[in-house]
């Protein structure tokens, strides 16, 4: 549910941009305020379970992100839409921070390693079943039928949890690190906050704002890890870093969040705001992508009691960036065809990566600690996706703007140029050359206003597409650097007798 929630979102931003009048900035928040609460608060969620217990928090978690839910798809704004994120997201760190330790208490040996291939199947189906629903929801009904509809499924998973689900805590669990807390959230909102706000048009990275914002992430970082030296029940256990294949699962939770997932918000606008399909049109295509992630997390699945998990994971990173690599040299005439080899290599890394994932948090510590273990591997993915969508988006909308601006000046009226360079910066290309045309039809009649349509149409095209071009070989880069950190990092010896139990390799 916590991952459709994800993919789910993602086809239906270019239609919340339009009806709520959204720049890229406020879309970026929309992902970002969700996946800032999963962050900041997963760590504290697994001390909580660790102390209170795992099933409580679990059922806890579940009605905060219903309720949250029901805000999302009420929203009349892009404001509260990004706060009501956010709340939902703080349900969202309840469930994630203490599934994995659920499923590593409930079983052992050989059937710990089929219900970790099985969790890795099921984020799988999220990602195959999330776009299509998405689109569905999207183009049927509305985008606001992508939050009620984790209503029934929230229902459903609560009754669940209550009837079925056994209570378990760490008999040794402290109490939780408040000023740990703090200082992470502060430090990576801070960093978030700058990255964002780099990619406005009239900022960039060298803006006041950007720089204090960044500067102040680096300080409250240095802070926190001072303080988990100090505190007594720290929130994150820096001795699991001397377990070089919990530091490689680090790596790999973060590496896949930050960089096939957040490419996929900017390839969605792509795909309906330049080349013009409809939501659910756009998820149909993109079942390349979660198709092949969904086949290969299934044989990944049966393979984890067989193959060294390093060798799913650090190849699954190089095939994921071979398909970037496959994605690279859109052209402004391109079809949508030209995403599909890409996209089906780069779904067959995903389903390579996400099944043995697990193993590396809870695999590696005795399962009175799984809760923060778990707790700590879902907190990079989450700091992945916050970082990689804020980080690539400032990068998309800076190779936009610096183009679009370049080209623009003198031939549009002056006080013209930056709302326009905005829109494009979002990716919105049909709605500024429509707005381009409407103001130089009313200033110099029809002619005037077919000529500046062409213009802005076939500028922000290549605007859009150079940028997205660039953003995918960043992306690309990511991938093979965490491929190889994982094959150098991830390590039979360190997993306890206690977790799943890999082949030597």
């Amino acid at each position: 549910m916590l991952l459709l929630d994800i993919t789910i979102v993602n086809v239906a931003l270019p239609d919340i941009q339009t009806k709520l009048d959204a720049s890229l900035s406020d879309l970026q928040w929309v992902i970002d305020a969700y996946a800032l609460s999963l962050a900041a608060l997963l760590l504290t969620a697994g001390s909580l379970a660790d102390l209170f217990g795992r099933r409580k928090l679990f059922a806890i978690g579940i009605v905060l992100f219903t309720l949250g839910s029901i805000a999302c798809g009420a929203a009349q704004d892009i404001t509260f839409l990004s706060i009501s994120r956010a709340f939902q997201g703080i349900g969202g760190a309840a469930m994630f921070a203490t599934a994995l330790a659920l499923l590593a208490s409930a079983f052992t040996g050989r059937d710990r390693g089929i219900a970790f291939g099985a969790f890795g199947a099921t984020t799988g189906v999220a990602v195959a079943i999330g776009p299509v629903l998405g689109g569905v929801l999207t183009s049927g009904l509305s985008w606001r039928w992508i939050f009620f509809v984790n209503i029934p499924i929230c229902l459903v998973a609560l009754a669940i949890t209550l009837t079925r689900v056994q209570e378990s805590h760490d008999p040794r669990a402290g109490r939780p690190d408040w000023f740990g807390f703090i200082s992470f959230s502060a430090a990576l909102g801070a960093l978030v906050f700058g990255l964002i706000e780099a990619g406005e048009p009239q900022r960039g990275w060298g803006d006041d704002r950007v720089v204090y914002s960044l500067a102040a992430a680096v300080v409250l970082l240095v802070v926190f890890v001072l303080w988990q030296f100090k505190a007594r029940d720290p929130m994150f256990d820096l001795g699991l870093l001397r377990k070089p294949t919990f530091v490689g699962g680090l790596f790999a939770a973060f590496g896949v969040s930050a960089s096939i997932f957040s490419l996929l918000t900017y390839l969605v606008i792509y795909v309906q705001n330049v080349l013009g399909y409809s939501a659910v049109g756009t998820g149909v295509r993109l079942l390349f992508l979660s198709g092949a992630s969904f086949f290969a997390a299934a044989a990944a699945g049966r393979l984890t009691e067989k193959v060294p998990t390093r060798w799913l994971i650090g190849p699954g990173f190089l095939v994921l960036g071979v398909g970037m690599v496959l994605l690279y040299g859109i052209q402004d005439d391109s079809s949508w065809t030209h995403l599909i080899p890409g996209l089906t290599v780069a779904g067959v890394g995903i389903g390579m990566i996400n099944p043995p994932l697990a193993s590396t948090a809870v695999g590696v510590v005795t399962p009175d600690r799984s809760g923060m273990a778990s707790g700590v591997n879902s907190t990079f993915r989450q700091v992945g996706i916050a970082t990689g969508i804020a980080t690539l988006g400032s990068l998309f909308a800076n190779q936009v703007t610096s183009q679009v601006t370049d080209k623009l000046t003198g031939q549009v009226p002056a006080q013209a140029l930056d709302p326009l360079t905005q829109m494009l910066a979002g990716g919105q290309v049909e709605v500024a050359s429509e707005v381009a045309g409407r103001q130089a039809a009313q200033a110099g009649g029809a002619d005037a206003g077919s000529q500046a349509m062409a213009l802005i149409s076939d500028l922000g095209t290549s605007a859009v597409v150079d940028a997205l071009n660039h953003i995918i070989v960043i992306a690309a880069v990511l991938a093979f650097a965490t491929g190889v950190l994982c094959l150098v990092l991830i390590r039979q010896k360190d997993f306890v007798p206690h977790g799943p139990t890999p082949p030597a390799g």
